[in-house]
């Protein structure tokens, strides 16, 4: 994979912020390279608050629709929420349950089973909802394809309110492309055309979220209530792979803090069978902890279980149900990493690697697509789509790079799908068998992705010698937490280092401990946590083999890299000590 590396170098008042912020240089140069130009900005993105937050009422049609959820509950109506099987879904679907029976609404809830239902509303719910004599559907984190369901529970006389975060579905026309949209009777969507909210990437459950804090506000629930749904937001903002910035980071960073202080029995049970620190929440656990055992649920069994351990209020039952899906998570894994070592070996059969990889697993569990495509996606650099048998046809899922939109790629071959939906960077899709190989071939003759697009492009923040690393800048590094998407962590660089021993440690023998020297004789520990084996080779490809043995030795010898690292502190025997991280490297 083609990396090129370069420096940030944007100026300002460095010495001014830090007298400011009471930071140090390294802080303040990090302040910079993201974008925050004014104190205003730069205090917000350090210390969070719910005074940072935009008013929910913003988003387009949240106070309509709360209004409308509002006249059911007073009026007695049966109301059904539908929602989604992954993180994103089963959170939604929380929220609004939660605040929903608060407010004394008769309402139950449906999350489709993924291999049965598919993705979102069909017909076959909306008949089920007719039959059970619903009177209002409220859809969470779908709905905005659903055109015909939709039309069906309208005429069955059904009130509907749609939430969803979902591109809005492109219809070719005459006049060029036109957005199309269900008869719902009131929707729900940043992405909507004359939205006023101020951040249009945002999860569903955070649409749900802002929905309910209008009918909170015109039905006299507690604040306490809404500030207790606010972890679920932030979780389902990190496993949705938001953008961590600006709203979408603040409700993070708040959602961690109360979910330390929280007492809600089902979510606690799940933290504590993870063996979990809750005092050492981060968003890190969140995206890969909490939520793929939450998904795993939905992957592997159905997303009911995870929604049902959220709901427990019996903390015997809690726990029992918590190990239940963390094994689920486990054999979840073990699953994943087969299927992304075939889809590699697949890969790597090519002569040239194509710019856009589609890649058929027929024996791979369809929940597991999506998790397979982002792993090689990351390995390749490449847009990845997985797809594998289903029932009647072929299903899959697609991950993205920088510079390629996957939900408008998607539209231009939409004549070869039966089904598809998704953002710039996921999406799914389902098509017919024998339409494998034309998608296949149109989706790589138009990629429409040059080799710089496919080079992955990595931004250093400061080109900082391990010597200069200390107790404070790592202490300091903590506030620009919590770290994802669109607020990476920050990367520093060094040159030319000497490597003087090697040691591969933990159980399954995947952590690579390095002791590095600099330029200036400064000696200290680097982790690397990456494909070791792929590291080995590159070394004894431009070292040799015996350079490699005296290394794992602890002997003298040639080799030299550049790296990319974060650093972090290491507690061991009541000793703390610095070290490194490396992100990346160059022989």
């Amino acid at each position: 994979m083609k990396q090129y590396w370069t420096v940030k170098n944007k100026k300002d008042n460095f010495a001014e912020i830090c007298r400011e912020q009471g930071v140090t240089e390294v802080t303040a140069r990090l302040l910079v390279n993201r974008g925050l130009t004014t104190k205003q900005e730069r205090d917000a993105y350090l210390h969070p608050s719910f005074s940072c937050l935009p008013s929910p009422k913003l988003l387009k049609n949240a106070e309509a629709a709360a209004t409308i959820i509002a006249e059911g509950i007073r009026a007695g109506k049966k109301i059904r929420i539908i929602g989604d099987y992954d993180v994103d879904g089963i959170m939604s679907v929380y929220i609004l349950y939660r605040c929903m029976t608060a407010a004394g609404a008769l309402v139950d809830y449906r999350i489709p089973d993924r291999i049965k239902d598919g993705y979102g509303l069909n017909e076959d719910m909306v008949q089920e909802c007719i039959d059970a004599g619903v009177e209002m559907i409220v859809t969470c984190d779908n709905g905005i394809a659903a055109m015909e369901p939709i039309r069906l529970a309208k005429e069955a006389g059904i009130t509907v309110v749609l939430t969803d975060h979902h591109e809005i579905p492109i219809m070719e026309t005459e006049k060029g492309p036109v957005k199309i949209m269900p008869a719902a009777d009131i929707i729900v969507n940043p992405k909507q055309d004359g939205e006023t909210t101020p951040m249009t990437g945002i999860c569903g459950a955070m649409v749900a979220y802002k929905v309910m804090y209008c009918l909170a506000e015109q039905m006299g629930l507690s604040g306490e209530l809404l500030r207790r749904m606010i972890p679920y937001a932030a979780m389902a903002t990190v496993c949705d792979v938001m953008e961590l910035r600006g709203e979408n980071r603040t409700i993070v960073a708040l959602g961690l803090k109360l979910l330390q202080e929280s007492s809600d029995i089902g979510i606690n049970a799940l933290i504590e069978e993870n063996q979990i620190i809750k005092e050492n929440l981060s968003a890190y656990h969140m995206g890969f902890v909490l939520g793929p055992c939450l998904n795993a649920s939905g992957r592997l069994d159905v997303a009911v279980k995870g929604l049902g351990l959220l709901l427990c209020d019996n903390s015997g039952e809690a726990a029992v149900q918590a190990k239940e899906i963390t094994e689920l998570n486990r054999t979840r894994k073990d699953m994943t990493a087969k299927g992304v070592e075939e889809a590699k070996r697949q890969v790597l059969e090519n002569e040239e690697i194509p710019p856009v990889l589609v890649i058929y697993l027929p024996e791979c569990h369809e929940s597991l697509a999506g998790i397979i495509a982002g792993r090689i996606r990351e390995a390749f650099y490449r847009p990845t789509i997985i797809l594998t048998d289903a029932e009647e046809e072929i299903k899959g899922s697609a991950r993205s790079i920088d510079g390629y939109h996957m939900y408008e790629k998607l539209c231009e071959v939409q004549d070869l799908l039966t089904k598809f939906g998704g953002h710039p960077k996921a999406a799914g899709m389902s098509l017919p068998k024998e339409n494998l190989e034309e998608f296949k071939c149109r989706l790589v003759e138009n990629s429409g992705l040059t080799e710089d697009d496919l080079t992955e492009k990595v931004s250093i923040d400061v080109i900082l010698p391990f010597g200069l690393v200390n107790e404070q800048v790592v202490e300091e590094l903590k506030l620009l937490e919590p770290f994802g998407v669109g607020n990476e962590k920050p990367l520093f660089a060094e040159r030319n280092l000497k490597l003087l021993h090697a040691r591969i440690l933990g159980k399954n023998s995947n952590v690579l401990k390095l002791v590095a020297e600099n330029e200036y004789g400064k000696q200290f520990d680097v982790m690397y946590f990456g494909d070791i084996p792929a590291f080995e080779q590159e070394i004894e490809a431009k070292f040799g083999k015996q350079a490699v043995d005296k290394l794992f030795q602890g002997r003298e010898n040639d080799i030299r890299i550049n790296m990319i690292y974060y650093p972090e502190t290491n507690e061991f025997r009541d000793k703390v000590t610095l070290q490194a991280v490396m992100q990346y490297y160059k022989i």
